[in-house]
């Protein structure tokens, strides 16, 4: 891979990527990539480093993770990808019949009834008994005393933060006031700057770490979930808890320009990236911001949605093989589609033929792309009382129509939003990359992937680049800095352009660390639009 000269800034005010030796941590909050980076110090690799960082944004990052979230991972080590599905299942008692005959006809986004069994704590667990090298009470260290001891509020988070609280304050039910007890126990958000204390967090940190996070699943930890269950009549149980493991699954990949790209199979939708990149790649880019570039993407991404809102679930109950979904013929037969003007987009028929993302590598050759989420920041709303476990709302994304591929049923995992992305060249490691922020987040890998492979951007300017996002039928929404006469030439294409002017919100996050092939450099570059730093020696 050739990347620019480091100086070269495509783009106003673009940071400068981050170069190293030894070790790397790329992430969205600047002591959580300082707390995987003195693990990597102590002696620990990219593997324990990442379990590290991920528990540590539970705490210092709140509105995007938490302890009662899911997690997925994609670990480089012995020249070798590995991926790990950290999701949870829909509780055994919950089905559409049983929300149907409550008096439900949708999903409600808050409360117990979108909470699936939460995954994130057996995947670190899992993470560090396969590929660690020091115990998870030393890897949680950091996270522990964070939430012990305080830490200050960083800018972003501070923002999103004030507003949960204000979305919270309008919901009805005993059940949430424990989210205020223990993120709002002063009857506001805290402000940035100001030290916040998870000291029940803390407790149930170090609960895991001690465990192996067994406890949470099988001890005192599942006892405590299930008796705030119990108490609101809620479907998730002790024994939905009991039963759960993280699965190890083989990553998927498609060929771009000489590169692999890797994803995690459904249930996740990075299948949604790789279609996309697959279509792209029948066709040649001589320029980043282009009309054609930019228009042969949107519509990319719009064919690539339209089959994952169709197909995409837990890939037990998936009409169509991943394997169909990204077979050349199909896939050459959905780019044949992409024309010179918008189009509204229908799945395809393949038979016929808020998240926290995370970076980091070591120098032993481990690179771990590592991500994990509550869902629509902090999720269903709900902490159980005491332990400050603050509880995702995953099942939201199930369908009530029986039909859907993404239909609910009791044990199933839904369509899932967070996804870590990897390259590689040669069958060699060049690193992890990712975007947090549901429906943008393969939309940000397409962008980024193209960005270093195509227009041939360092980690820092691929990151920092403009971004657009595909909304729904020919809807796209574009950044402030996104280039004006661009804009009037995509409308002219027949794209509803609309410009936002919530970068933090609208566009993703994201990270990156790639491996120099030649040199062995590391090369980070984190988001500019939100608290992210690089952390590295």
């Amino acid at each position: 891979m050739i990347l620019l000269d480091p100086l070269y800034e495509p783009y106003p005010l673009s940071r400068k990527s981050v170069y190293a030796e030894k070790g790397m941590v790329a992430t969205s909050q600047p002591l959580a990539s300082q707390a995987g980076l003195d693990i990597l110090k102590k002696g620990g690799n990219a593997i324990d480093a990442a379990i590290a960082t991920a528990a540590c944004l539970t705490v210092v990052e709140p509105t995007g993770n938490g302890v009662g979230g899911d997690a997925f991972a994609l670990v480089w080590t012995k020249d070798k990808l590995h991926g790990l599905n950290a999701s949870g299942p829909a509780p055994r008692s919950l089905s559409i019949d049983a929300l149907q005959s409550a008096g439900y006809e949708e999903i409600p986004e808050r409360g117990w009834i979108p909470v699936t069994v939460p995954g994130a704590p057996a995947g670190w667990a899992e993470l560090s008994k396969q590929f660690g090298k020091l115990p998870l009470t030393e890897v949680l260290k950091p996270a522990i005393d964070y939430a012990e001891k305080g830490f200050p509020v960083s800018p972003v988070v501070a923002r999103l933060w004030g507003e949960a609280y204000d979305t919270f304050s309008e919901l009805e039910g005993t059940e949430f006031r424990s989210w205020f007890d223990a993120f709002a126990p002063c009857g506001r958000a805290p402000r940035a700057g100001e030290t916040f204390r998870l000291p029940e967090q803390a407790r149930t940190l170090r609960e895991i770490a001690s465990t192996n996070a067994e406890s949470f699943y099988r001890g005192e930890l599942a006892e405590e979930i299930e008796r705030f269950a119990q108490r609101y009549d809620a479907y998730l149980t002790a024994d939905d808890l009991a039963s759960y493991r993280p699965e190890w699954v083989e990553p998927i990949s498609v060929d771009y320009r000489g590169h692999k790209v890797w994803q995690i199979p459904p249930n996740g939708h990075g299948i949604v990236g790789l279609q996309a990149l697959r279509m792209l790649d029948g066709f040649e880019f001589a320029e980043r911001d282009t009309v054609d570039t930019h228009h042969k993407q949107m519509e990319a991404i719009k064919l690539s949605f339209a089959d994952a809102m169709k197909y995409v679930t837990d890939q037990r109950y998936m009409d169509v093989s991943v394997e169909q979904l990204l077979s050349d013929e199909y896939l050459e037969s959905r780019r044949g589609l992409i024309g010179e003007t918008a189009l509204e987009r229908e799945a395809g028929n393949p038979k016929m033929g808020g998240t926290v993302y995370l970076a980091t590598a070591d120098n032993e050759g481990n690179m771990v792309s590592f991500i994990q989420s509550n869902y629509m920041g902090f999720g269903s709303g709900l902490v159980v009382p005491g332990t400050g476990i603050s509880l995702h709302n995953r099942g939201y994304d199930f369908s009530m129509d029986k039909s859907h591929d993404n239909a609910l049923q009791p044990g199933k995992k839904t369509y899932h939003t967070i996804i870590p992305g990897f390259l590689t060249k040669d069958g060699t490691a060049v690193g992890p990359f990712g975007v947090m922020g549901g429906m943008m987040q393969p939309q940000g890998h397409v962008q980024m992937i193209m960005n270093t492979v195509d227009f041939n951007l360092n980690p820092q300017a691929a990151l920092d680049a403009p971004r657009w996002r595909w909304r729904d039928g020919n809807t796209i929404s574009v950044e402030k800095t996104f280039p004006t006469h661009l804009v009037h030439a995509l409308q002219k294409r027949g794209h509803n352009i609309e410009i936002s002017a919530n970068s933090i919100g609208d566009f993703g996050r994201g990270q990156i660390i790639w491996r120099d092939s030649k040199t062995g450099t590391l090369i980070g570059g984190s988001e500019s639009r939100t608290d992210g730093s690089v952390s590295a020696y």
